[in-house]
């Protein structure tokens, strides 16, 4: 047989093999036999290790595979026909790319696969093409996928970002357009080797990449746009990407249907005016031939008004619908016989009754062009489907009266995204509260009101939970998002009906109520709203406290602008914040100066931090002992204090602007700046002189520190910069803000005990601590808070207090540091007490550099001699 002919009935004695694959593949030759062997066999490896790869993957992502191909399968079970054309456009590829830019080659393999068996065995009744399609597919887009994993590895492309999106569009394009013209080229030459022809033309590609090509990119662009997708949002995009594309391709279907249906109508029309053209020539020759023509146009007219897939109905003028196809019944889920003679008005929704009569109103004037309107009916089953309708006139009645002729198509999967879409518009997708844009629209529906009504009440009030930063810092922005679906919820529960309460951004809500009565009933609604609160949350199985700082606001303002009642809430918030937070503030005009001041000395801190404005100051601590006249011992150490000499308003006390560095985070920076300068000078005084060699430093970090991961290494950083050891070096810490954070702080503590870092209680004895913790915890040092020592002239009870604190200390063998000394009264109470170590004004003030200095100088030489500096 030669080689380039087809295959020869096989003679008598010929091997089993021989007459088989004559009886199974009669027109393969041996070019196209070996080939079509070689696509299966090499097709089927790499389908076989693609699924064992994938075998080989965590069960989500099983989960994952089987799904896109699931829906890939099915997707290829409804292809959209290109109207005009002989080309259709089918969305499994969509799901086969996503898969490839999510798990590689082998997920594409697979679902590739399953998606061509189910394409071959609808399309093809022969074995061998439900066999080798499966086979060079998994060629075709193993080849292109290894290419485009490749690179993707090269170039570091991974979709997340703007730019990255745009470079992973173009390389899924670029792949999907080599997908397309490797299985193309494949497919095609199984046909070509059968009829001895090049197993490569040119010509093959040319009638269909346009159409083919174009939705083979655009699958592989919507696929890596929906990667990208997911990235930002998680899987819920899907959850919303998906449906709204399968309305897509429902609406291209419908669409393109009607369009086939319009068009076989226009031709059905042309076709009949022709032969009524023909009849009226050759009217007095074949006038009954005309006739049948006429009656056979009517039948194809009733015929495709009858099987038309959209709803269609012929109305009277009156609005009877005098007949009805089997798709309009459907949509109104009615019989045709319970249409028939009925009023479309009292199928129409009510609310829509009056747009439909609207419509048809210019048609008993004689001016009835034709009309559109969306709107629902109602159905028996209690459904409200939305529809399309479309009317013209129509007069080829039996009765020759014109009526009207309506199309109606089912839109209320669109009209559901549609809504979908307003929802996410107006709404917050975390909270489903609603957002900054709908609670704006609320507040300006109210301020229009009270304009026009001098007796319309309304007020607002502006939350903003306190130290919420440190639920996100310390247990992560999932615990944050929880926690704030739970404060929504209270919130909510609160309320009445009638009250707006939204989420503006962050952890800052808004709350609208509206008729309240007198501002005292508001003033009592707030007032409920932080007891609710006080009640714990639990989040990520732990109980959290959190609080609320809330300004209010009243219309009796007479305010002209929503925006304006906003800020004010706004302002009388940050007074409430002021005040010591978990509290209610009113606003009051001259609030706006004092929140203008704050915004002013935000911004300048943050150029002080920038440009070097701000120093550190050094308050010493002495040993307490009997000398000269009942003074002090001698030096042990220095507390570093930050200080700001504004250019404008002078020396600020800390009290001005530390709350502002921790209300807009710049605590870290401000520690850090504090660690750096008195770390270098404590150790360039140490190198000073052999006295202060072990001369030890304390600084105060704030709760935003202590919550970072990696605050220890910044500790440790500084250190080694500086050349300062670790036991030279005291953090202080507040009591409530290490009891509150007693859990994340542990693994903090050990670091920076391992650094030899020592640890101070501040203001011990005003908040809560647990004995167990202290005992546990590694402190070096317990700070009695100045309070105490100032009323101990006065109360008996804080000498008690101090007493039990000194005691304490020494049980546990924790050195004890007394603040605010301010007179030797104190001084030698706490003598008295057992307290030997101290510091406060009595003894020193905070010193810059140069006094410091002096100071160290002085007592270097003084020895044992008592100082003091008022």
């Amino acid at each position: 047989m030669p080689i380039h002919e087809p295959a020869a009935a096989p003679r008598a004695d010929a091997p089993w093999w021989s007459k088989l694959h004559a009886a199974l593949m009669p027109d393969y030759n041996r070019r196209a036999s070996v080939y079509w062997w070689a696509m299966v066999l090499g097709g089927g490896a790499l389908l076989l290790a693609s699924m064992a790869q994938v075998a080989m993957l965590p069960p989500l992502v099983w989960l994952q595979v089987a799904v896109g191909m699931a829906l890939a399968m099915l997707a290829g079970l409804f292809p959209v026909r290109v109207p005009g054309t002989r080309h259709s456009f089918v969305a499994s590829d969509v799901f086969i790319f996503l898969l490839l830019l999510l798990h590689g080659p082998a997920a594409a393999a697979v679902a590739v696969a399953g998606e061509a068996a189910m394409g071959s065995m609808r399309s093809s009744r022969r074995w061998t093409s439900r066999i080798a399609s499966p086979a060079i597919g998994t060629v075709a887009i193993v080849v292109a996928g290894s290419l485009l994993q490749a690179l993707r590895t090269r170039f570091g492309v991974q979709g997340h970002g703007p730019d990255q999106t745009v470079a992973l569009m173009a390389l899924a394009m670029g792949t999907a357009l080599l997908y397309f013209l490797l299985s193309a080229t494949l497919f095609a030459g199984v046909l070509r080797l059968k009829r001895d022809e090049p197993f490569f033309q040119l010509a093959d590609f040319v009638g269909v990449f346009r159409w083919v090509g174009m939705a083979y990119a655009g699958s592989a662009a919507l696929a890596a746009l929906l990667l990208a997708a997911y990235a930002v949002a998680g899987i819920g995009v899907w959850m919303v990407m998906l449906p709204l594309l399968a309305m897509l391709l429902a609406t291209l279907h419908f669409y393109f249907r009607q369009q086939e249906a319009t068009r076989a109508l226009r031709e059905r029309s042309a076709e009949a005016e022709a032969r009524e053209a023909e009849a009226a020539r050759r009217e007095t020759l074949a006038h009954a031939r005309h006739l049948r023509e006429l009656q056979a146009s009517e039948r194809r007219f009733m015929s495709a008004f009858t099987h038309a897939s959209i709803g269609m109905a012929l109305l009277a003028f009156d609005g009877r619908v005098l007949q009805s196809n089997a798709a309009m019944s459907a949509l109104l889920g009615r019989d045709a016989g319970d249409l028939g003679g009925r009023r479309l008005r009292d199928l129409v929704h009510e609310e829509h009754a009056a747009a439909l009569e609207e419509r048809l109103a210019g048609a008993g004037r004689g001016v009835f062009d034709g009309a559109a309107v969306e709107l629902r009916f109602v159905r028996p089953d209690g459904g409200t489907p939305w529809a399309g309708l479309h009317f013209a006139t129509f007069t080829e009645t039996e009765s020759g009266e014109p009526c009207f002729i309506v199309q109606a198509q089912d839109i209320s999967m669109q009209r559901a995204a549609e809504e979908q879409l307003q929802h996410l518009a107006f709404h917050d997708t975390l909270t489903g509260l609603p957002n900054r844009r709908r609670f704006m629209q609320c507040l300006e529906g109210a301020v229009a009101r009270s304009r026009a009504d001098g007796n319309y009440a309304y007020a607002v009030m502006f939350l903003d939970f306190d130290r919420f930063k440190l639920v996100n810092d310390s247990l992560g922005h999932g615990a944050g998002d929880a926690l704030l679906v739970l404060l929504a919820r209270r919130l909510q529960e609160r309320l009445r009906p009638s009250d707006v309460v939204a989420r503006l951004g962050g952890d800052e809500f808004a709350l609208l109520t509206e008729r309240m009565g007198q501002e005292r009933d508001v003033l009592a609604l707030a007032e409920r709203l932080m007891e609710a609160l006080r009640t714990p949350f639990l989040v990520a199985g732990q109980e959290l406290q959190i609080s609320a700082s809330i300004g209010i606001t009243f219309g009796s303002v007479r305010y002209t602008s929503a925006e304006a009642v906003l800020r004010d809430a706004d302002t009388a918030m940050y007074k409430a914040k002021a005040g010591g937070r978990a509290r209610v503030a009113l606003f009051d005009g001259s609030q706006h100066a004092e929140v203008s001041r704050r915004l002013r000395l935000e911004g300048e801190l943050r150029r002080a931090l920038d440009n070097g404005s701000l120093s550190v100051a050094y308050q010493p601590v002495f040993e307490l002992q009997r000398g000269h006249g009942g003074h002090a011992g001698g030096l042990r150490a220095l507390e570093a204090l930050v200080r700001w000499r504004h250019p404008v308003e002078g020396p600020l006390a800390p009290a001005a602007f530390l709350p502002i560095a921790e209300e807009c985070g710049l605590m870290p920076q401000l520690t850090d700046f504090v660690l750096h300068t008195a770390c270098r000078q404590v150790r360039a005084w140490q190198l000073s002189h052999a006295a202060w060699a072990e001369l030890a430093v304390s600084i105060n970090i704030a709760a935003e520190d202590l919550a970072q991961p990696g605050f220890a290494a910044r500790v440790q950083a500084v250190l080694l910069e500086s050349g300062l050891r670790g036991e030279h070096l005291t953090l202080e810490l507040t009591e409530n803000i290490l009891m509150s954070r007693i859990d994340g702080a542990m693994s903090t503590l050990a670091e920076l005990r391992r650094l030899g870092v020592r640890v101070a209680v501040d203001d011990f004895g005003t908040g809560y601590s647990s004995l167990s913790y202290l005992a546990r915890l590694p402190i070096d040092t317990l700070k009695i808070d100045r309070s105490f020592v100032a009323d101990l002239a006065r109360d008996g009870d804080q000498a008690a207090v101090v007493r039990a604190i000194v005691h304490l200390g020494q049980s546990l063998r924790k050195a004890i540091v007394a603040e605010g000394i301010e007179d030797s009264h104190q001084l030698e109470q706490l003598l008295a007490l057992g307290c030997t170590l101290g510091q406060g004004h009595h003894l020193a003030e905070p010193l810059d550099v140069a006094a410091t200095s002096e100071l160290l100088a002085r007592e270097r030489g003084a020895g044992r001699e008592a100082l003091r500096l008022h």
